[in-house]
């Protein structure tokens, strides 16, 4: 009969979304452009270019969310999609390679640009360095508990148990939401401002962009949260959950190489603030 579906693959019917976003991508970065160069109306079409990013991100995922609570997410299409978030946080991980690859060339061969740092790392323009073993060591116990929880919250899912599945998602997003906190309390009384040497900015660039990431995390967390109250998971179908989980577990490593790395090794020897 025409119209049956005789196959486990999910046929996506035409969106506007892709091309919305892709639109409010180019006005998103051009919007930067003009704004960093301090050109007419740059704050405009940057953010027309944000409201757009978040006008596709909101329509676009409430699409998938609708397109898994009326089974279209078959076991076909779910290992499809795991495939992607695989995919996706390799690339994330990529992106943090970049980063530790220029702050171990800073730091590992400060003589080739004696001029600036002085031939030693940190720079001499850094009189001290933030303590590792006060707020990071505090921050890194604090996204250890939010992984545990966020697993529990896992293992309740898989098990059936909503209410620790709930218990384990606040739990998180709290955690989550201080550590948040105490990095913006860290940036403020920070010894050290953003660029003029090769360690502040390696710094802030690689710890902020990690914080970013813990904001969208948290933010992950919030919907899986909202879907729970709704219903949504069910023990043999919780992608939604499952690709948060394995992002906020991403989050929680890097954040360990970030402390060994740039807190504790970067700044070893240094005086401290």
């Amino acid at each position: 009969m025409a119209g049956n579906v005789n196959h486990q693959y999910h046929i996506l019917e035409p969106d506007i979304w892709p091309f919305v976003g892709s639109l409010s991508a180019l006005v998103f970065t051009s919007g930067m452009v003009l704004y960093m160069h301090d050109m007419a109306n740059g704050h405009l079409v940057l953010g027309l270019g944000i409201a757009g990013l978040i006008a596709t991100f909101f329509s676009w995922f409430s699409n998938i969310v609708k397109e898994a609570e009326r089974g279209d997410h078959t076991p076909v299409v779910q290992l499809h999609m795991r495939y992607g978030m695989i995919l996706f946080i390799a690339s994330e991980v990529m992106f943090f390679v970049g980063w530790f690859w220029s702050w171990f060339d800073f730091a590992l061969f400060p003589s080739e640009i004696s001029e600036v740092v002085g031939g030693v790392f940190p720079p001499v323009a850094i009189e001290a360095v933030i303590d590792p073993f006060s707020l990071p060591l505090l921050n890194t116990l604090i996204l250890l508990c939010s992984g545990t929880t966020v697993t529990w919250a896992h293992h309740s899912l898989i098990h059936g148990d909503r209410e620790g599945l709930k218990k384990g998602l606040w739990l998180t997003i709290i955690l989550g939401a201080v550590f948040t906190m105490i990095q913006a309390y860290e940036y403020m009384h920070a010894p050290f401002a953003f660029g003029g040497n090769t360690y502040s900015s390696a710094f802030y660039m690689a710890t902020g962009f990690h914080g970013f990431h813990v904001l969208v995390g948290t933010i992950f967390l919030i919907v899986c949260l909202i879907r729970t109250y709704k219903g949504h998971f069910t023990p043999r179908q919780h992608f939604g959950f499952e690709a948060a989980a394995w992002y906020w577990h991403f989050v929680d490593v890097v954040w360990l190489f970030l402390f060994v790395a740039i807190y504790v090794w970067g700044g070893w020897g240094a005086a401290v603030h």
